[in-house]
């Protein structure tokens, strides 16, 4: 009985695998190229309000700051890696980079040659940016879907043979709320600042040190139930099926916001090139929309290069020893945060003072003998307090830059970074 049948099953496994290798090659030549950074429509309503910020989209500064008494206290939460720790090089060895972008044909993409073309020029940075609109494009991905994905994905794809040591993949805006708030939200800096070593240690490396959004444990996609406020967690379950088929659901998916990140060589080829082929593909091909495809991917670049679904590093450690600023320690690391979170709350206070201000002198220059009759329903800011806010914003801020230059002095001892990162260090050893 089985042997009757043996033949037909043996046609229709090699039928499949036939298929496979054909989508895996040509799936997306046929695909339309959508006119923006992902589809035109963008996402829909209800997309946008059960999701984290967009990853292009900017957010108000301030207006309800996240950032409060006590909010910067780490919980320990690990990594669980089953990767070995990288082997750096010899101290004073220079590392290759590469800067990974994607932009639109129509936005300009000057501020990378000007703000690191020092780094261009002495080859110590090369740059990769894709221009996801347009086939005659240099580099161009084989179709704008996913976002930033498809373009990180394609670089793997088409680097994979010479990658530099250090791979850096980032959106195309220089300042952005999810970049590092320490470094003035500019991106330039965050490159400039990265150190290859941290990046060559541990394989991979979110480049927000910031938890919020995304970590200590943001999303469940093993729910039973739906979340109304976190509808990705199924979706995320879903395409999980797909994507790794042979691996459980993890109870908690985890990491800083918002898919900007650094990996090493060594990490990117412990992966099969044919792998990364084969999440593009899926990208490609699925029927989820461009902006949930994207959202998908922002929880799961940790476990494609960690194979660990938390990756929660400490905050402290990651600025000191990921970019040199070393406050010496956890709590002065919160104290300088403390500051700033003092400073803009007086900025905000500062603004609306200006505000009522500008209300009571509109309408004392509206009516006919500069009187106001209506002055006792105006909300009349208190005098002088103008001049109190401005001068506390002031000291705050000179405070602040002082703490900021002496963290990146300390910064400058390799042994400090290596204090604060909870690893060991031995004389001589480099950063």
């Amino acid at each position: 009985m089985l042997r009757r049948f043996l033949p037909f099953v043996l046609i229709g496994v090699l039928t499949t695998l036939f298929l496979f290798t054909v989508f895996q090659n040509v799936s997306w030549r046929g695909l339309p190229q959508a006119i923006g950074l992902g589809e035109a429509d963008g996402p829909s309503e209800e997309e946008k309000m059960h999701a984290l910020p967009d990853l292009r989209a900017g957010r108000p500064h301030y207006e309800q700051p996240a950032i409060g008494e006590g909010a910067f206290k780490e919980p320990k939460v690990d990594s669980n890696s089953p990767y070995p720790v990288g082997k750096t090089k010899p101290p004073g060895s220079s590392y290759t980079k590469c800067l990974v972008v994607p932009r639109l044909k129509t936005e300009d993409a000057s501020w990378i040659d000007g703000e690191l073309g020092d780094l261009l020029d002495t080859g110590e940075l090369t740059k990769a940016v894709y221009v996801v609109n347009d086939r005659s494009a240099p580099l161009h991905p084989p179709a704008n879907k996913g976002h930033e994905v498809v373009v990180y994905l394609s670089y793997i794809i088409d680097s994979y043979d010479q990658l530099a040591d250090v791979n850096i993949f980032i959106h195309f805006h220089r300042f952005a709320w999810h970049n590092n708030e320490l470094m003035d939200t500019d991106a330039a800096l965050m490159v400039r600042h990265l150190s290859p070593e941290r990046v060559t240690r541990d394989g991979y490396m979110n480049l927000r040190c910031h938890w919020d959004p995304g970590c200590p444990s943001w999303l469940h996609p093993g729910a039973l139930e739906r979340n109304v406020d976190k509808m990705e967690e199924t979706l995320v379950a879903d395409a999980w099926a797909e994507l790794f088929p042979l691996d459980p659901i993890p109870g908690v998916l985890a990491q800083p916001c918002c898919a900007q990140f650094a990996v090493s060589r060594e990490r990117i080829r412990e992966i099969p090139r044919q792998r990364y082929v084969t999440l593009r593909d899926w990208i490609l091909r699925t029927e989820l929309s461009d902006y949930i495809t994207g959202r998908v991917f922002e929880y799961i670049w940790q476990y494609i290069f960690t194979a660990s679904p938390i990756h929660c590093p400490s905050m402290s450690a990651c600025y000191c020893d990921g970019y040199g600023y070393c406050f010496g320690s956890p709590r002065d690391f919160d104290y300088w945060f403390e500051l700033r979170y003092r400073r803009e709350k007086y900025r905000v206070e500062l603004r609306v003072w200006r505000e009522k201000a500008g209300l009571i002198e509109a309408a004392r220059e509206g009516s006919k003998d500069g009187r106001i009759e209506e002055e006792a329903a105006l909300d009349v800011p208190m005098i002088g307090r103008d001049t109190w806010l401005e001068a506390k914003v002031g000291e705050l801020g000179e405070e602040m830059e002082g703490l900021k230059r002496e963290a990146l002095g300390r910064g400058r001892d390799a042994r400090q970074r290596a204090v604060e990162a909870g690893r060991e260090w031995r004389e001589g050893d480099g950063y």
